[in-house]
């Protein structure tokens, strides 16, 4: 059962999807929070997997960032890294207060640039007693580099110059600037950034999954917010604490999950998709379903459900 839901962050108003189990269970249950890729919203991968988590017998949270879909802040798109990290603490508060919640099992998990968020999360709040991530990157790093790690540092650098003179033109009154997350043809997304492009393109921008809340313009100044930002750098402190890292074999983002995963100290796990890109793992059900499996298998594990238990 899906039950809209808002909580705080730091003074905003994050709207949810709370996932109860359709089913009668005795005691309060294991959950899982679920953070949405980056300009997604709840009602598109991380709904998808809340719901599907949920079938399995998890209590679980999917919500949109702050400044994003149905959630409060202005400007409209923004991307900040320090609020996404503080999200995802104030969405385990939120679970805490849940009767039908066992706060001492509540888990995380992190699509895309939520799989970068959810790191520092659970590095610096222990109540996370288990971490997951699907196609995990760092969006900083991301557009530091390109999502395959090659990209001439001068892109960056002429994105902040664009920053910086953003900043300037809204301290003098015109209002917030962004600019364009999405081309408006597949041919344009290939141009720009090949094959990965076009996978987001068609997510984003088509009947496959396009949202009308999802985020299609950025505000300059996220990129000034995300350069410095280091989403892997404690990955070691969510040891002892589990962690299970998810990624296809054809993802070009893969590298960022295998460099992340070998700087966690452990218990960890890396699980290939053998055939997935980087975006086949948001919605398609030949890479969801063995994915969800694994996730299922890794919170039962995890966060300990006791024997009186049952799973939906």
């Amino acid at each position: 059962m899906k039950h809209d839901i808002t909580f705080d962050s730091a003074g905003l108003a994050i709207a949810g999807h709370l996932y109860l189990l359709d089913s009668e269970a005795t005691g309060p249950r294991p959950a899982i929070v679920v953070g949405h890729p980056g300009s997604g919203v709840k009602e598109q991968a991380a709904g998808l997997y809340a719901q599907q988590l949920a079938g399995q017998g998890f209590i679980t949270l999917a919500f949109d960032a702050a400044y994003q879909g149905e959630s409060a802040g202005e400007p409209r798109g923004l991307e900040d890294p320090a609020h996404r990290v503080e999200d995802i603490k104030a969405a385990v508060s939120f679970l805490t207060t849940r009767p039908e919640v066992d706060a001492d099992r509540i888990g995380v998990l992190g699509i895309c640039a939520s799989g970068g968020y959810v790191v520092p999360a659970a590095a610096t709040d222990h109540r996370i007693k288990a971490v997951g991530t699907v196609s995990a990157v760092d969006i900083a790093r991301q557009f530091r580099e390109g999502p395959d790690g090659t990209q001439d540092p001068t892109v960056i650098q002429g994105m902040l110059d664009a920053a910086a003179a953003a900043r300037t033109a809204e301290a003098a009154g015109a209002g917030p600037q962004s600019f364009q997350l999405f081309p408006d043809t597949a041919d344009q997304a290939y141009a720009l950034g090949g094959e990965h492009a076009v996978e987001g393109f068609e997510y984003y921008r088509t009947a496959r999954t396009q949202h009308p809340r999802s985020t299609q313009f950025m505000p300059w100044r996220s990129i000034d917010l995300m350069a410095s930002f280091d989403a892997f750098r404690f990955i070691g402190l969510i040891a002892p604490r589990p962690l299970l890292m998810i990624v296809g074999r054809q993802a070009v983002t893969a590298h960022m999950t295998t460099q992340a995963i070998s700087s966690a100290q452990g218990p960890k796990e890396l699980h290939w998709i053998d055939g997935a890109s980087h975006v086949d793992l948001y919605d398609k059900p030949e890479y969801v379903t063995p994915a969800v499996t694994t996730l299922a298998d890794f919170f039962h594990t995890n966060l300990t459900p006791t024997t009186s238990e049952h799973r939906a």
